[in-house]
């Protein structure tokens, strides 16, 4: 049976191929109207676009690769669905892969080695370092996400860390908060973000004029619940009663919180409790999570807009945040 094209197409509406073409590859001016004609009769039709001669045409495959360092944390899979609808925008297809953090991982996809040819590649690097990346085989547009990298010389798009940890540290002393523990903590590993969010913390009770109480300082080996439940435990044991705390990601915040809450004691009243990263989940806990809500939709449409407006240029692009106020640090202390 001789494959659909777009003449054929063009013919059943009544129209140019070049109208169908615009529908097809989200190009031109088209009325919703129309294009909503033309793609019932794609679908009719049954109509398959050519991708090995568009891409021939055009030197481009029409999609780019996204690497992330853990997909079953809720920040990373909210983050790379901001990411995919930002292609989508620019008709571009996204193929997902997972690094779990592992250097042999994230320098086979930077090298190009584990996956087709792509137009781009958005990596959020865990193990690998600027100079690990300046000696990259492949020549694909990079754009880089987090904190790990530090200078270099591909686009870098990310979030003061220090400025909103400081800005969640404020919003607990604002609410009279004075014994702030802060978890997450990472001794080991990749843990530039520990570091920085750490920095901002003792800035805040610095300029508020606080001397940090090194044990309201705790450490987790990962940024997940089991981690946070298991400092709330630690600091439940010590007897030192802090009044508020704030977790360097909300998976912590969320474990903390559990544990704290069976262990009868009152959030916020008691203890108001403040986390990072503003995902889905934080809307549901019992009381709602207070959270630094990074702008999540800016950052993936920076990333994405630097792979094909600016390839390869480099610099630090960053995106804003704001507090995301819920029950978690409402109460007051009595």
């Amino acid at each position: 049976m001789p494959r659909t094209t777009l003449k054929d197409v063009a013919a059943h509406v009544g129209v140019s191929a070049k109208t169908v073409s615009n529908v097809v590859n989200g190009t031109g001016w088209v009325t919703e109207d129309l294009a909503a004609r033309v793609r019932a009769a794609l679908v009719e039709l049954g109509y398959r676009p050519n991708t090995a001669a568009r891409q021939l045409r055009s030197g481009r495959s029409g999609m780019i690769a996204l690497a992330l360092p853990e997909l079953s944390q809720p920040y990373f899979a909210e983050l790379a669905a901001e990411l995919v609808r930002a292609a989508q925008e620019r008709s571009i297809t996204v193929l997902v892969n997972q690094t779990d953090g592992r250097a042999e991982s994230e320098r086979r996809i930077s090298d190009g080695l584990d996956a087709p040819a792509v137009d781009g590649l958005i990596l959020s690097p865990l193990a690998l370092g600027a100079k690990d990346l300046e000696g990259r085989l492949d020549t694909t547009p990079l754009v880089l996400l987090g904190e790990h990298i530090g200078a270099s010389t591909f686009p870098h798009v990310t979030v003061d860390n220090t400025a909103a940890a400081k800005a969640a540290t404020e919003h607990l002393l604002s609410l009279g908060r004075r014994r702030i523990a802060a978890i997450g903590v990472q001794d080991s590993g990749p843990n530039e973000t520990s570091e920085l969010r750490l920095a901002g913390y003792r800035e805040a009770l610095h300029e508020a004029g606080i001397d940090v109480d090194e044990r309201l300082i705790l450490p987790v080996d990962e940024f997940h619940r089991a981690d946070g439940a298991a400092a709330a435990r630690a600091i439940l044991d010590s007897g030192l009663e802090p009044d508020g705390v704030f977790a360097f990601n909300d998976l912590l915040a969320l474990g903390a919180l559990h544990v704290f809450v069976t262990a009868g004691v009152s959030v916020p009243d008691d203890l108001a409790i403040i986390g990072f990263d503003d995902i889905e989940e934080s809307r549901y806990s019992t009381p709602a999570l207070t959270s630094v809500s990074p702008d999540t939709a800016a950052l993936a449409r920076t990333a994405i807009d630097l792979l094909f407006e600016s390839p390869g240029k480099p610099g630090i692009h960053t995106v804003g945040f704001t507090i995301a106020h819920r029950a978690s640090t409402k109460g007051p202390i009595e």
